[in-house]
């Protein structure tokens, strides 16, 4: 009888101890289930933080094999635009001129995740824009030339080169280094000034005549950008040469910037002869 009731004990203390087991386990995962799940990146809940990003272009040469070709090329014009897309050309300039090692240094109107923030919305189109277009645009303004037809090689190579060297960049993550510093609104620029620190500073390089050198380009003339590029603008300008002028060791303010800025703004240059709309065809009603 004793044994009977110790062996009725023990089933039951382990009975109980398993429905403990159970009844810990089921409240534990509903209320995991319950509470949002945070990744890495994110917030809680629908709150969301940057993702963060890192600069870190991966090497040409690693692109996949298959693709590795028309990436190639694409730095190839990016670098040397002229000759591997001079159809296309009608000023002295190449891409590089104003994206450094083709866009993939910091140290420049980089081109590091243009892959993952484009499509976007741009004010002169008053639209989202595509990186096709964006580049359709670049060529006709920056390039004074043409835009090449989508399905080119060479708009095909260029996208190919966004893309990989956007690798590992989330989609539509802020993306830091993309674009340039917003410049002072209240200062206003004087062309006299920035033409002595042209003088001082600039000539050296681009020319006394602004027309460019074996080791600069031109930034006013008939071989540099035309009047609808965006360096065109003197804020624009003004930001780019206050960010990375001189090349490799920048050191004038942004108010000498600016005026210098302001100086090649006055000077003459070609003028935008469109090919093609900056705008979307209105089609949707």
């Amino acid at each position: 009888m004793k044994n009977g009731t110790l062996y009725l004990s023990l089933a039951l203390t382990v009975l109980l101890l398993s429905l403990a087991a159970w009844l810990v386990f089921f409240f534990h995962a509903a209320g995991s289930a319950a509470r949002p799940v945070t990744l890495e990146g994110q917030g809680v809940g629908t709150a969301m933080r940057p993702l963060a990003v890192v600069f870190n272009p991966p090497a040409l040469e690693d692109a996949p094999e298959k693709d590795r070709p028309a990436v190639l090329l694409g730095y190839k014009i990016m670098t040397e635009t002229k000759k591997y897309a001079g159809e296309y050309v009608g000023n002295d300039l190449s891409c590089t001129n104003c994206h450094f090692d083709g866009g993939r240094s910091k140290d420049t109107i980089s081109l590091v995740g243009v892959g993952a923030v484009y499509p976007h919305y741009r004010g002169r189109s008053d639209f989202s824009t595509d990186l096709t277009a964006r580049t359709m645009d670049c060529f006709q303004r920056s390039m004074n030339g043409i835009a090449p037809p989508p399905d080119s090689k060479v708009m095909q190579a260029l996208t190919a080169y966004y893309q990989w060297i956007s690798k590992g960049i989330p989609i539509y993550a802020e993306v830091p280094w993309i674009g340039l510093p917003k410049m002072p609104k209240d200062y206003k620029p004087d062309a006299a000034k920035g033409e002595a620190v042209y003088k001082d500073v600039c000539a050296r390089c681009h020319g006394a005549d602004g027309h460019g050198t074996a080791i600069a380009p031109a930034v006013w003339g008939d071989s540099s950008y035309n009047d609808g590029a965006g360096m065109n603008r003197v804020e624009t300008f003004g930001a780019f040469v206050w960010r990375f002028m001189p090349k490799s060791s920048p050191s004038l303010s942004q108010e000498q910037a600016l005026d210098v800025a302001a100086f090649a703004h006055g000077k003459p240059r070609p003028h935008l002869a469109k090919t093609e709309p900056s705008k979307p065809a209105n089609e949707a009603k």
